[in-house]
């Protein structure tokens, strides 16, 4: 990609870096992405619906905060799954098993690019973003100078951790109200979160790598 198409596309790109599992955004805001097991609603009884929807609504009241929660859906990623196909295939000693193994290696990849077979993915997005001051309250400090540079500094700091500890006291509450409903939820790490969002801004693509939720 040309370096100018490069930055230009970085120009509507919101985040700033990833760290430390943190999605810092270029406003100053922190995000969190956990990644959530789904439920079957659909095949619970009647009861169960009702005990999980009056679950769900007493977490988002114990929540103080705003958040997000995003439906991913993808064109599922068969390379792996052909490849290890096709391994099994060299490794059988059985000429019949060996035609078989190879007759639906064909047929599940002719049945994929015929059909498309999406893969859904559940996130929960954890906010925190800076108090914004606005109005000519705002004018009147952005032209002071009560600090001087090392101050500053230190400030914004401590500043970044205090924000960092609040992220997080969210994060574990949200894991935790999400496990009340019978939801497996874990944080992204930087690499998945990178892997996520590259998944995202290439739409026409499918997945380099598929995201799963983390076994205890």
């Amino acid at each position: 990609m040309p370096k100018e198409q490069s930055v230009a596309t970085q120009q509507f790109v919101d985040i700033a870096e990833i760290k430390n599992g943190i999605v810092i955004l270029k406003n100053g805001g922190l995000r969190r992405v956990l990644m959530v097991s789904g439920i079957n609603f659909d095949l619970k009884s009647e009861e169960e619906q009702n005990i999980i929807l009056y679950a769900f609504q007493n977490f988002l009241n114990t929540l103080d905060f705003s958040m997000q929660f995003v439906i991913h859906s993808r064109k599922m990623n068969i390379d792996a799954y052909i490849e290890n196909l096709k391994k099994r295939g060299e490794q059988e000693e059985n000429e019949l098993l060996r035609n078989q193994i190879s007759e639906y290696m064909e047929f599940i990849k002719s049945f994929v690019e015929q059909n498309a077979v999406m893969a859904k993915t559940f996130f929960a997005v954890v906010p925190y973003d800076p108090i914004q001051i606005s109005g000519a309250a705002s004018d009147l400090l952005s032209g002071l100078k009560f600090w001087e540079k090392k101050k500053d500094k230190d400030k914004k700091d401590e500043g970044e951790e205090q924000k960092i500890i609040q992220l997080n006291q969210r994060t574990e509450q949200v894991i935790s109200g999400l496990n009340q409903i019978g939801l497996r939820a874990v944080a992204l790490n930087n690499e998945e979160l990178i892997e996520l969002f590259y998944n995202y801004y290439n739409p026409a693509k499918v997945e380099r790598k598929e995201l799963k939720i983390a076994k205890e």
